[in-house]
């Protein structure tokens, strides 16, 4: 497909984000067409596994990619430590000090610190902070983020509503348009954590979602563990690996969408994917500006060759199950091209059925995929040229292959010349120019002067004088011609520039060798590459003073402000359950605080388990068990609240506020803010969703929360420090830690219970009917990890045991935590009972006031009890050790 570099000011098309996990990778997202390339430096972004770039890489590249006219990001997307908060922003104060277009952020503490010290500084909401509503785009605004990246759950229509309905805070919308999908939410996934230490939110995902699980069923016994567990027969072992998202077929849709920026996945990814898929996806979007859209396919072709497991549209536009997931397989597929027909044992030649558009070619590599039960895949490289036979070709092949048997190609020698050619020899259609005006004028006395604009992709002019050492001479013979001069001047190959508008006064009677007349030319565009290289870059004074504020936040580079901490608190037992049964076990058992998350079905969706009383019943209901047993009752909203549910609840609120409900949890700021946008007089607890990390995020909550869970990935060690660094002057919230229970792993919109359960579309018939039965996925050690769904049909993945940090009461009361949780949602009355009345006497022990401290012995026989109910034996989690570093 060919295009027409389109105009730099073009209303119409959203920019081309491209990866970029090395300096090669780099270059070859800006010769491939890239308005803008994202990447990492050596610390504190989400791909820690990928090459990554050094500072001085990271300058280099600014510099190449502004001088033609192309936006850096650099991702700063990890949850930070208070230990490495003065680093990281002493990172994002140099960032900003060479002319970085903007940083993406999920750390809300980083965040507030970036906007106090270094206001300058353009902020992007990474897709790690889950922003998947419009009251979080909003909140996004009020933190200072110019740019959200949406989940990529969101469909296209919602992410016009939310475009619509937040259009006033002038934030852009990113969404991604290609490459590999996560299995759950983004910034929401403790399952690499949980298995093995290494955190997603702190760019060490070990990608477990990629690995074989095998369905299990069973019952479930008085608390909700599994008996007589059964192997569930499937043909696909990848339960959570999504296919890779395609959305090249629906760019007309995307371009007229209210999107700001397209963003390429593949920081992991090689610089000749990042090279094709880049310029494919360029060349389509200017065929759109163009006026013509049609399909290429060779572009998709191109595309499957670079990398695919299989594509998917995504939940952008509307795929689910099995048009989103790839089961089969986690691999590079490559791209389909025949099924062999025939097979002659004698020759070792097989004839295969052409169905694609590309034909082998020596040197690619293969992959045969037998029919099911008839052998195994297996692949090679290609060393003899395929013969045609009418609509088939045939195939010399070193072992047998049946009928039936479907050929890729997973390699192309061909595709890899080609990429090497883009970034070799990077096209004009590609590469776009960066128009310039220029106005020459030669004095008598062949002093040259050279002036003019620079127009930027965003609109904006860029205005520049040149005045050369270098002079023409008076002319003994043979002067130069206006149009010799002008000729040699408005040659602009090898440089990233454009002649639109040209204008020369001249006498006409001056003399320059051509070689002088081309060290001018070399000179001037030099000039102008530098002048658009150093147009981001901050005033001195203005960096002066970023370090300056660094310095006075962080004195001599200590962890914070205030290293002083509280007394003990009291402590108190809170529990989260999701039925009212499990409300009024909790509550006679005697939890204080008691966080009901019923299933509230909203839009399409029709589950829901307990139908008989429905929304907002059974919350009124819940609050009078509650309160008749001398419990507070929290209303807990899911940690995942699309739009759609929100129109469900939020016409509720004031009419339970009224009624008596006076608390409400979220595990997402947007949520939280569409909570008090609609009735700000509730109080407000945050859940660990929030990623409560460091001392910054607790105060960039402000106000806005009377509770605060933190994040269950910090250690001991580092909750204490969080706390003790928060400044004592003003309010502070009450901190609360999850201590029992199977900790969410990951929430996803994928419907496993799918595979196993008769569903109808477009969603679950109600569970009810489905009551005692135990679903899970086993792993390749043997270890279970529990399912759950909810409400809105997502699946929720627990982990394998149970947390569970008894013992370690005291020493979370001394760090300063006020409130213990057990999460009992998804476990029968019997569960909630029973481990309530447990850590009731567990927190009796530990002390609600003064120094008491709890018997170790006493302690230790309550984690006796906890074992013999618990789901999958239990662990400590990361409060010894932490995470893996």
């Amino acid at each position: 497909m060919t295009g027409t570099p389109r105009d730099p000011a073009h209303p119409q098309l959203p920019e081309l984000l491209a990866p970029a996990g090395s300096p090669d990778a780099f270059r070859a997202a800006v010769a491939a067409g890239a308005d803008a390339v994202y990447l990492s430096g050596k610390r504190f972004g989400a791909r820690k596994y990928a090459s990554n770039f050094s500072d001085e890489e990271i300058e280099e590249a600014v510099r190449y990619a502004h001088a033609r006219d192309i936006k850096v990001y650099v991702t700063v997307n990890t949850l930070v430590h208070d230990r490495e908060l003065p680093g990281v922003l002493e990172y994002l104060v140099w960032l900003w000090s060479i002319g970085i277009d903007a940083v993406l952020v999920q750390d809300t503490g980083v965040a507030l610190l970036a906007k106090r010290i270094v206001p300058g500084l353009v902020l992007h909401a990474s897709t790690q902070l889950t922003i998947h509503n419009a009251d979080g785009v909003r909140w996004a605004a009020g933190q200072g983020f110019s740019r959200v990246v949406l989940a990529r759950e969101l469909s296209l229509e919602e992410v016009s509503r939310i475009a619509e309905e937040t259009k006033d805070t002038g934030v852009g919308l990113e969404v991604f348009a290609h490459g590999a999908l996560c299995y759950s939410y983004s910034g929401q996934c403790l399952l690499s954590s949980v298995i093995g230490g290494r955190s997603g939110n702190r760019g060490m995902c070990a990608q477990p979602c990629r690995k074989p699980y095998v369905l299990v069923t069973g019952s479930t016994d008085e608390y909700g563990r599994p008996v007589r567990v059964r192997e569930v027969p499937l043909a696909e072992h990848y339960l959570l690996s999504p296919k890779d998202l395609c959305t090249y077929r629906h760019l007309p849709e995307l371009v007229r969408s209210p999107v700001t920026s397209l963003k390429i996945e593949g920081r992991m990814k090689s610089p000749e994917y990042v090279a094709i898929v880049v310029s494919t996806y360029r060349q389509a979007l200017d065929a759109i500006a163009a006026g013509y859209g049609e399909k290429s396919p060779e572009a998709m072709s191109d595309l499957l060759l670079a990398f695919n497991r299989g594509f998917t549209r995504g939940y952008l536009f509307g795929d689910r199950s099995g048009a989103l997931m790839g089961r089969d397989d986690t691999g590079h597929r490559g791209l389909f091209t025949g099924t062999v027909t025939r097979f002659e044992t004698r020759t070792s030649v097989a004839t295969i059925r052409k169905e694609g558009p590309v034909v082998p070619a020596p040197g690619d590599g293969l992959l045969f995929i037998p029919p099911v039960k008839t052998g195994e895949s297996w692949g090679m490289a290609l060393n003899n040229k395929p013969v045609p036979a009418g609509d088939s070709y045939t195939l010399a092949l070193p072992r047998p292959v049946p009928a039936g048997t479907r050929l890729y190609i997973t390699s192309s020698r061909d595709l890899e010349a080609k990429a090497h050619r883009i970034v070799a020899k990077p096209s004009p259609w590609l590469l776009r120019p960066v128009p310039a005006d220029i106005h020459s004028a030669v004095g008598p006395d062949g002093r040259i002067h050279v002036e003019g604009t620079i127009l930027r992709r965003n609109g904006t002019q860029v205005p520049f004088s040149f005045h050369p050492e270098i002079r023409l001479e008076p002319a003994r013979s043979h002067p130069l011609t206006a149009d010799q001069l002008e000729i040699q001047l408005k040659k602009t190959g090898g440089t990233p520039f454009v002649i639109r508008e040209f204008s020369l006064d001249y006498p006409g009677n001056l003399f320059a060798p051509l070689a002088v007349l081309n060290a001018l030319r070399r000179d001037l565009f030099r000039y102008v590459e530098e002048l658009l290289a150093g147009a981001a870059i901050p005033p001195g004074e203005s960096v002066e003073q970023a370090k300056a504020a660094l310095r006075m936040y962080f004195p001599e580079q200590t962890g914070g402000p205030d290293t002083r901490g509280p007394a003990p608190p009291a402590l108190r037992l809170a529990v989260y359950t999701d039925t009212i049964e499990g409300v009024r076990e909790a509550a006679h058992a005697g939890a204080e605080v008691i966080c009901y998350e019923p299933d509230i079905p909203s839009g399409k969706h029709r589950c829901g388990s307990n139908p008989r009383e429905p929304f907002p019943a059974c919350v009124v209901t819940a609050r009078g068990t509650a309160r008749a047993a001398g419990a507070r009752l929290i209303w807990k909203l899911p940690r995942i609240a699309h739009d759609a549910y929100l129109d469900t609840v939020l016409p509720a609120l004031p009419g339970l506020y009224a009624g008596g409900l006076t608390d409400c949890m979220t595990d997402n700021h947007g949520t939280s803010g569409a909570i008090l946008r609609t009735c700000p007089a509730l109080s407000l607890s945050g859940s660990i969703g929030l990623n409560i990390f460091n001392h910054a995020a607790v105060q960039g909550a402000g106000s806005s929360y009377a509770v605060l869970t933190l994040s269950p990935e910090l250690s001991g060690d580092e909750i204490r420090e969080l706390i003790r660094t928060i400044p004592t002057d003003g309010d502070r919230p009450a901190y609360a830690l999850i201590v029992q229970g199977t900790s969410e792993a990951m929430i996803t919109e994928d419907c496993i219970p799918r595979l196993l359960l008769s569903c109808r579309e477009p969603s679950c018939e109600n569970r009810d009917g489905n009551a005692g039965l135990f679903t899970g996925i086993r792993d390749e050690t043997g270890r279970i990890f529990p399912l759950s769904s909810d409400g809105q049909c997502r699946t929720r993945i627990g982990n394998a045991s149970e947390l569970c940090l008894i013992d370690r009461l005291p020493d979370i009361r001394a760090a300063g935590i006020s409130e213990v949780a057990v999460d009992a949602r998804g476990r029968p009355p019997a569960y909630v009972r029973e481990m309530t009345r447990i850590y009731r006497s567990a927190v009796d022990l530990a002390g609600s006031s003064g120094d008491a401290v709890a018997p170790a012995k006493e302690l230790a026989a309550l984690k006796e009890r906890v074992k013999r109910i618990a789901l999958g034996g239990i662990t400590a989690g990361h409060f010894t050790r932490g995470l893996r570093e």
